[in-house]
């Protein structure tokens, strides 16, 4: 382990608590991921998928992959930490997880937003379906990056 990153020193206490922050809110991300997932899972089974068209049955694959591949990106952090524990990659560790996460996340914000689309198509129409993923897409744009970005912006003025 390298000096300037071992637990006692201001960097390996900063690298510490960064990777405690960011399992805090991957612990968060997983728990809202899975339970889409799960739901996802189920839909194929239920008698009213049959009825679903091809193009919609194209964008439930998509919600679907774009769920599961979130759940992986946000879960790998946990299986690098197991994989790399005691062996000094802290640094390395909380950058990866860092990306992984934000990867992870947008493909979350893809997800929620295609299973919006799919229930209010099936549910009001088309249209609606549109306006609703649209609004939705547009929050997750404010809420996840326009938002943390302003922010930054305003606290290096």
């Amino acid at each position: 382990m390298s000096g300037s990153t071992a637990p006692g020193t201001p960097r390996g206490a900063l690298l510490d608590r960064n990777w405690n922050e960011l399992l805090q809110e991957l612990r968060v991300a997983q728990t809202g991921v899975q339970i889409l997932t799960a739901f996802l899972l189920t839909v194929p089974f239920s008698a009213a998928f049959e009825t679903l068209t091809h193009d919609r049955r194209i964008v439930y694959v998509g919600v679907l992959v774009s769920a599961m591949t979130s759940m992986l990106l946000l879960m790998t952090p946990v299986a690098l930490h197991r994989r790399l524990f005691h062996r000094g990659e802290r640094p390395w560790l909380v950058a990866a997880a860092n990306r992984l996460s934000l990867v992870g996340l947008g493909l979350l914000a893809v997800a929620n937003v295609g299973a919006a689309w799919l229930v209010v198509d099936v549910v009001l129409g088309t249209v609606e379906a549109f306006v609703v993923a649209g609004l939705m897409g547009l929050l997750a744009v404010v809420l996840w990056w326009a938002m943390p970005m302003l922010t930054r912006r305003s606290h290096r003025a």
